[in-house]
């Protein structure tokens, strides 16, 4: 078998192929959708950092209502047909704790993948969300399988040696 070609997806992107690839990326709070099509056996992975676009600027997949969208329009030009992707979902983690909801990027960006693929008619057929940890994931867009690894949080403790 042919060695299969790795990408490392870094946040506010996206990539899809048809040609095998692992695609590699880090997650916290940030979510990463990975689409892939059951019949035609290739497939993509978007990694947002902010659930919506607010209009100002670039229109980026930095944010999910975009990169979703810009992902299913991707894998729609290949050739694929909504009844045969299917999705899963990973990230969100509050790896910062903050007091204001507000800020619960993680569990924002968690829904807003499963409302706008659900609107898409698109399954999610697996997923590993919120908690407190990060997660490093690998997607193999032929076979459709992700790994995932726990990525253990670290404090911090910025302690100096010098007297004032």
């Amino acid at each position: 078998m042919d060695k299969i070609e790795s990408h490392f997806l870094y946040p506010a992107a996206l990539f899809a192929s048809k040609k095998p690839h692992q695609i590699n990326t880090i997650l916290g709070s940030c979510v990463a959708v990975c689409i892939w099509d059951k019949t035609l056996n290739y497939g993509g992975m978007c990694h947002y950092m902010l659930p919506y676009w607010n209009g100002e600027g670039l229109a980026s997949p930095k944010y999910g209502n975009i990169a979703i969208d810009k992902l299913i329009e991707k894998m729609y030009s290949f050739g694929s047909e909504r009844i045969s992707l299917v999705a899963k979902v990973f990230g969100g983690g509050e790896v910062i704790d903050f007091k204001n909801p507000q800020f619960h990027i993680g569990k924002r960006n968690i829904k807003l993948a499963s409302e706008m693929l659900n609107e898409r008619k698109i399954n999610i057929i697996s997923s590993s969300l919120g908690g407190k940890l990060g997660r490093k994931i690998i997607f193999n867009t032929h076979s459709g399988e992700v790994k995932q690894k726990y990525v253990q949080r670290q404090i911090n403790d910025f302690s100096s040696d010098s007297e004032e």
